[in-house]
């Protein structure tokens, strides 16, 4: 069945359209759908800025907050790498001068490696939060 051209041309608008829309949620970091990043707005926007809320602390991994416990106390910490400067090269953490941000390894049970959970503080008492190795963060909230 051939499509008249009205129907063709209204295919190409919707296409045109659905473009669009995407080039827009893209651009504003709205593209991974209801699971990713931008999610809820406790996660960090493209635009490099921390979203109001976050993660409540108490619904961390346990794993997660022996790290957050760790960190309080200064070590020792289970990695050597631990600590160490975090570039924010991916530039989804507020922009910061070098040396501002520092990550610690939050262990993954039955990794072979350091796995991809990370816990990034800075230099103002900040902590965040990343499951997925600084694809996404969530600032954690203490306070619950």
């Amino acid at each position: 069945m051939r499509m008249s051209s009205r129907l063709r041309l209204i295919a190409v608008v919707a296409v045109l359209l659905c473009a669009v829309a995407a080039a827009v949620l893209y651009a504003t970091g709205r593209h991974h759908g209801p699971a990713g990043p931008a999610a809820s707005a406790s996660r960090t926007t493209t635009a490099g800025t921390a979203a109001a809320g976050g993660v409540c602390q108490s619904r961390l991994p346990g794993q997660a907050r022996d790290t957050l416990a760790l960190i309080g106390k200064g070590g020792p910490y289970p990695y050597r790498t631990d600590g160490v400067v975090f570039d924010n090269r991916e530039k989804r953490l507020p922009k910061e001068p070098s040396g501002y941000y520092h990550e610690y390894t939050v262990v993954t049970p039955g990794s072979g490696d350091r796995g991809a959970r990370r816990i990034v503080t800075g230099g103002a008492g900040e902590e965040y939060w990343t499951a997925d190795h600084y694809a996404t963060f969530q600032r954690i909230d203490a306070r619950c």
